[in-house]
């Protein structure tokens, strides 16, 4: 079995081809999903797809084929262009692909360092294709070390001391901009999810009035009547009011399609400060003399003096990274030894079986003497295994050794494809183990 990760992220994909490659809905994530594990070389996969990044996260037999696959179903979902796809995938196998999961989860590769949304959205993508049926027990090892992992970034380091997000990041370039003038301003949130949510809270923070908007009015009053007197609540349908009363806005939803349009200004001579913080884009290209709009993309460079202010820490949280990846590599490889060991008992008990019964058939041995018999065999046979097994232990925690499990089950024709490797629990894979 092999891990690989097909990534399309703020790093090497622009927004434009992002949003087509971003799934809209969980029902388009199912078709996907369902697709990927119906292939007989991939056994499981999940899916992470956020405003700046589409992962996908499979546990395979053959990472050529999974790869190509995966670029296949990608271009057919996004209509973009094979090669055009193909050339912006970046694809991480095996000890790779581990490295990575555990950096995102821990939120060394995301777009504002130290923010505290992935690892969430992570355990949520996972949770849904688990769901789903098309993600079990071996991305499940994955995961939950990629947890711990992201548990002790936070612990030993101060890279999330101060939760950052795509946000507040908006939110202080706003105030950047503005400087004393932004108190006392009303800022517009467009959508009442999480990202809407803690731009209103960043906007509160520094002095701010708040009109939250969102399709839900029950759910958005809920949120402003928790956020405070100084956040107002209404509906989708009154956008356009508010565009043309307010300077300052903030969208966040997950609408397929732009929810701001051109033909909704009515006054352009406004000076407006927007911050687009959606995949796909809410507010649809469109030039005023008056309007300065920031993307997704615009705020990455923006968010590069919180990376030189915790490039330190981030330092030392790939070191805790690298360390769990060799610490989860370890475990699989002793994982995936215990049940060649419990099969190589096994084939000795049935080879004493099977000699017994032959001995007695031909008079070798006395039919009365049988029981103390096959008892000698398998102590005689346990005290022969006990240093080989013990050393196989031993060396299977070492990646030098790697090979050695897949020699000894060639030399005993060994199969633990389908094995549940869980009942082994207190014990570790190669690259490429069939555990």
């Amino acid at each position: 079995m092999y891990y690989q990760i097909i990534s399309f992220t703020h790093k090497n994909c622009d927004q434009a081809m992002r949003e087509k490659l971003a799934f809209a809905s969980n029902e388009e994530l199912k078709v996907i999903l369902d697709e990927l594990v119906s292939f007989d070389f991939i056994h499981e996969a999940f899916i992470v797809s956020t405003c700046n990044r589409v992962e996908i996260v499979m546990a395979t037999r053959d990472n050529f084929s999974s790869y190509h696959t995966v670029l296949g179903l990608m271009t057919q979902k996004s209509g973009l262009n094979f090669y055009d796809v193909k050339a912006t995938a970046k694809r991480y196998d095996d000890e790779e692909a581990i490295e990575h999961i555990f950096a995102v989860v821990s939120s060394l590769d995301s777009l504002v360092i130290g923010e505290s949304q992935i690892t969430g959205q992570v355990k949520e993508a996972f949770r849904f294709s688990f769901e789903n049926g098309t993600a079990g027990r071996k991305l499940n090892r994955v995961i939950s070390y990629a947890i711990k992992c992201a548990a002790q970034v936070r612990n030993e380091t101060n890279i999330s001391e101060h939760p950052i997000s795509i946000a507040s990041v908006a939110v202080s370039q706003a105030h950047k901009i503005l400087g004393d003038n932004m108190p006392g301003m009303t800022g517009v949130v467009v959508g009442a999810g999480e990202i809407g949510v803690l731009a209103a809270k960043h906007l509160l923070r520094v002095g701010c009035d708040v009109v939250l908007i969102g399709r839900d009015i029950e759910k958005v009053k809920e949120i402003a009547q928790s956020l405070g007197e100084n956040v107002k609540a209404d509906t989708m349908d009154k956008l356009d009011k508010y565009l043309n009363r307010y300077r300052l806005l903030f969208s966040a939803t997950s609408s397929a399609e732009s929810i701001i349009t051109k033909d909704m200004i009515e006054n352009d001579t406004l000076p407006r400060l927007w911050f687009d913080m959606a995949i796909p884009r809410d507010i649809e290209d469109m030039e005023f003399e008056k309007l300065e709009l920031f993307r997704i993309d615009d705020l990455q460079s923006i968010s590069q003096d919180n990376h030189a202010l915790r490039e330190e820490q981030a330092v030392r949280a790939t070191e805790i990274v690298l360390k769990f990846k060799e610490e989860f590599y370890a475990w699989l490889r002793a994982l995936s030894v215990e049940p060649v060991i419990k099969q190589m008992r096994e084939y000795v008990s049935k080879a004493i079986d099977k000699e017994m019964k032959r001995a007695i058939q031909k008079g070798f041995v006395p039919a009365e003497y049988e029981e103390n018999m096959r008892r000698m065999a398998q102590q005689m046979f346990n005290r022969f295994l006990h240093d080989p097994t013990q050393n196989l232990r031993h060396s299977s925690a070492e990646k030098k050794n790697a090979n050695s499990i897949e020699a000894v089950k060639k030399m005993f024709n060994i199969n633990t494809e389908n094995v549940d490797v869980q009942q082994y629990k207190d014990d570790h894979h190669t690259k490429g183990y069939n555990a």
